[in-house]
C-alpha cells in the first residue's frame, strides 16, 4: 500500500477513539476525497479531447457526409453506456454501499477474478504507457507549429520552414518530471481544469476559423455524401485502409475508461459516487460529442476531401498567425495535463506493489514533510522521485526515436478499447446483475460486445497499414517538415 494510504489508515484508527473520523477520514480509512461533479466532468474531458479532435475534419472527409456523423454519434453512445456500467462497479458488490475499489484492476478482481485480471491489467497499463508516449510527439510537434508559423508569416507560405522536434520534447519531459512529483490524483484538480479550459480554446478557435474559411466569399470545396472518391482522389485500396482508420480514430478517441475508475476514487462519498459519475460522464462524453461534430462537419465543409491531417498543426490555416500561435500553445498546455491525467494510475499501480512487496525498505516507504513557500507542506518520497523522473525520460527517449509512434497509438487503442471500454464493463455487469443467461438483455449485450469487438480489430487493420507505410518513409532524427 502506498505510504499516504498507510498513513491515512494509521491516523484513522487514532482519530476513531476522538470521534473525529468522519471528518478527516472516509469509509475506507482514507483521507477524505472532496472531488465533485465539476472535477470529475474536468479529468473527463482532459482525458476524452485531446488534439485529435483537431483531426476529425481529415475522418469526416474518408467517411462522408452520412457515415461520418453517424459514427461519431455511435461511438459517443456506447462510450457513455458502458461507462454507467463501469461506475456501478466501483463498489461491489453493490454500487452504493460496497467495498471500494481503487483501480481498473481491482474492480475486475472484485467482479470476475481469475485470468481476466491480468488481462485487464495487460490492455490498461500498455494503453497508458502508449498514451503518454504519444503525447510527448503530439505535444512537441504543437510547440513546432508555432516556430512554423511564424516562420510562414516572415518569409511566406511557400518557405520549407524545417523545425527540430527533439528540443521541444526535451522541455516537454522537463515539465512532466516537475508535475510528476504530485503525488496522486486527488491533487490533481486544478490541473485538469485548466487542461479542459485550453480544449475548449483551441478548439473553439479551429472551430471559428473553420467557419470563417467555409463562409469566406468564391469558397468552394469537393465534399460528398462518401467522402472521398474512389479513383480520383484515392485509390480503391487507400479509401478502404483510410476509412478503417478514420473509425479507428473516431473510436479511441471517446476511449477514457482506462482512467475512470481512478477518477471516480477522488469523489465524495456523498452522494453516492457512482451517480455522480454518470452524471459527470454524460456531461463530459455530450461535451465532446458536441465539439466533435462541430470540429469534425464544418473543418470538413471548410476544406473538403484534402481536409489536412490536423489543421492546427498541420496547416491548413495561415493567418492570423497570432492566433494559430495561440491555438498550439493551448493543445501542449492541455497535453501537459492530459500526460498526468494518464500516467498518475501508473505511477500509483508500481508504488502501491513497490510498497506491498518491500514494506520495510526505507528508500520506498518513507515520507519527508518538505516546506513549500505559498504552497504549504510537500510529501517528498525518494523512491516516488527516482521511478517517476526515470519513466518520464524513457517515455521522452522512445518518443525521439520512433517520431511515427501515434500509429502505434493507434495500434494499442485497437488493443485496449475492446476489452477496457466495452468487454469488462458488460461482463461486470452481467455478473453484478446476474444477468440470466440467453435472456433478452444478456443477448443484447452480447451483440453489442461482439460489434465492437469486430471494430477493434478492423482499427487494429488500418493501424498496422498506416504504421507499416510510415516505417517505409521513416528517417531517424529528421527536422519536422
Amino acid at each position: 500500500m502506498a505510504p499516504e494510504f498507510q498513513k491515512s489508515t494509521m491516523y484513522a484508527s487514532n482519530e476513531l477513539e476522538s470521534g473525529d473520523v468522519q471528518k478527516n477520514f472516509d469509509d475506507d480509512g482514507r483521507e477524505k476525497r472532496t472531488g465533485t461533479l465539476l472535477t470529475a466532468s474536468a479529468h473527463i474531458i482532459t482525458a476524452v479531447i485531446g488534439s485529435g479532435v483537431l483531426s476529425l475534419a481529415w475522418a469526416i472527409a474518408q467517411l462522408g457526409w452520412v457515415a461520418g456523423p453517424a459514427v461519431l454519434f455511435a461511438f459517443s453512445f456506447i462510450t457513455y453506456y458502458t461507462s454507467t456500467l463501469l461506475a456501478d462497479c466501483y463498489r461491489s458488490p453493490g454500487p452504493v454501499s460496497g467495498k471500494r475499489n481503487y483501480t481498473y484492476m481491482d474492480v475486475v478482481r472484485s467482479h470476475l477474478g481469475g485470468f481476466k485480471v491480468t488481462l485487464c491489467g495487460i490492455a490498461q497499463y500498455a494503453n497508458l504507457v502508449g498514451v503518454t508516449i504519444g503525447y510527448t510527439i503530439t505535444a512537441s510537434i504543437s510547440m513546432v507549429a508555432v516556430k512554423r508559423s511564424n516562420c510562414f508569416h516572415k518569409n511566406g507560405h511557400e518557405a520549407s520552414c524545417s523545425i527540430d522536434s527533439y528540443p521541444y520534447m526535451i522541455i516537454f519531459a522537463v515539465i512532466q518530471i516537475i508535475l510528476s512529483q504530485i503525488p496522486n490524483f486527488h491533487k490533481l484538480s486544478w490541473l485538469s481544469i485548466l487542461a479542459a479550459v485550453m480544449s475548449f480554446a483551441y478548439a473553439s478557435i479551429g472551430l471559428g476559423l473553420s467557419i470563417a474559411k467555409a463562409a469566406g466569399v468564391g469558397h468552394h470545396v469537393k465534399t460528398g455524401l462518401t467522402g472521398v472518391v474512389v479513383g480520383v482522389d484515392v485509390s480503391g485500396t487507400e479509401k478502404l485502409w483510410r476509412s478503417f482508420q478514420a473509425i479507428g480514430d473516431i473510436a479511441f478517441a471517446y476511449a477514457y475508461a482506462t482512467v475512470l475508475i481512478e477518477i471516480q476514487d477522488t469523489l465524495r462519498s456523498s452522494p453516492p459516487e457512482s451517480k455522480v459519475m454518470k452524471r459527470a460522464s454524460l456531461a463530459g462524453v455530450s461535451t465532446t460529442t458536441l465539439f466533435y461534430i462541430l470540429c469534425g462537419t464544418i473543418g470538413y465543409a471548410a476544406f473538403g476531401n484534402d481536409a489536412p491531417g490536423n489543421f492546427l498543426t498541420g496547416f491548413g490555416f495561415y493567418e492570423p498567425f497570432w492566433l494559430i500561435d495561440f491555438a498550439n500553445v493551448c493543445i501542449a498546455v492541455h497535453l501537459i495535463g492530459a500526460y498526468q491525467v494518464f500516467c498518475q494510475p501508473l505511477y500509483g499501480f508500481v508504488e502501491v506493489r513497490a510498497n506491498q512487496r518491500w514494506p520495510d525498505n526505507k528508500f520506498i516507504t518513507s515520507e519527508h514533510n518538505v516546506r513549500v513557500p505559498c504552497c504549504g507542506t510537500y510529501n517528498f518520497n525518494l523512491f516516488r522521485l527516482v521511478w517517476r523522473t526515470t519513466y518520464v525520460v524513457i517515455t521522452a527517449v522512445i518518443a525521439m526515436i520512433f517520431p511515427f509512434f501515434n500509429d502505434f497509438l493507434g495500434l494499442i487503442g485497437a488493443g485496449s478499447f475492446y476489452p477496457l471500454t466495452v468487454y469488462f464493463p458488460i461482463e461486470m455487469h452481467i455478473a453484478q446483475r446476474k444477468i440470466p443467461k440467453y435472456s433478452s438483455t444478456w443477448v443484447w449485450l452480447k451483440i453489442l460486445s461482439w460489434t465492437c469487438l469486430i471494430v477493434s480489430l478492423v482499427a487494429a487493420a488500418g493501424s498496422i497499414q498506416g504504421l507499416a507505410t510510415d516505417v517505409k518513409h521513416y528517417k531517424p532524427f529528421s527536422s519536422q517538415q
